[in-house]
């Protein structure tokens, strides 16, 4: 039987993704709708993501900016994607976890499936045992500042499913809505808060 959609999503993924979505709780999008309002039209609501992302018709909608205090001082811009966005959002992860987890670095530790923090301060610890030395670095608003260009293109080295590659790049440029309402659109960086971002 050929299907009559452009791609290839099983509904038992978005099943098993929006199981995993609930149990992370999370905040309302920008339209307010919490787990609990999503599941009072469950089954319609996720026929309704796996059939747009099927077709190629799904488009993310803007990401709520949330701010944040930083232990360092300042504050750190958090973008919450509504419950759908999120659910679309890890269809995608689960299906790149797997091409893409080969690909980084064994002291690689953030964001990463099986890893923790607590998995790179005993890595750090038993080095601290080889060597006198340690250094230490952060790069400051990597998210904010990531290339969109440049990211594409390493996808695009890595994967080759069409679906993926056409909604990593719509949520790259979906508009952050700020609390005071204004739009912001978006050519370079990413949102910290979705399940794609990591």
């Amino acid at each position: 039987m050929i299907s009559a959609k452009p791609f290839v999503i099983p509904k038992r993924l978005v099943w098993e993704v929006y199981q995993r979505v609930k149990a992370n709780r999370g905040a309302a999008g920008i339209d307010d709708q919490t787990i609990q309002d999503f599941d009072r039209e469950q089954s319609r609501n996720l026929y309704r993501i796996w059939n747009r992302m099927s077709s190629g018709s799904y488009f993310p909608p803007a990401v709520k900016a949330v701010a944040i205090a930083k232990k360092s001082g300042g504050e750190r811009i958090l973008g919450v994607p509504t419950v759908s966005d999120r659910i679309a959002q890890a269809v995608v992860t689960l299906v790149l976890e797997p091409i893409l987890e080969p690909v980084f670095h064994d002291d690689s530790y953030g964001y990463r499936p099986g890893r923790s923090a607590h998995d790179a301060l005993a890595v750090t610890r038993k080095r601290c045992w080889e060597r006198n030395w340690v250094l230490e670095y952060d790069i400051r608003g990597l998210f904010d500042n990531i290339d969109h260009g440049l990211l594409l293109k390493a996808l695009r080295h890595h994967c080759d499913e069409r679906w993926v590659l056409l909604y990593v790049e719509r949520w790259l440029t979906a508009p952050m809505h700020g609390s005071d309402g204004t739009r912001k659109a978006r050519a370079v960086g990413t949102p910290q808060g979705g399940p794609i971002t990591p």
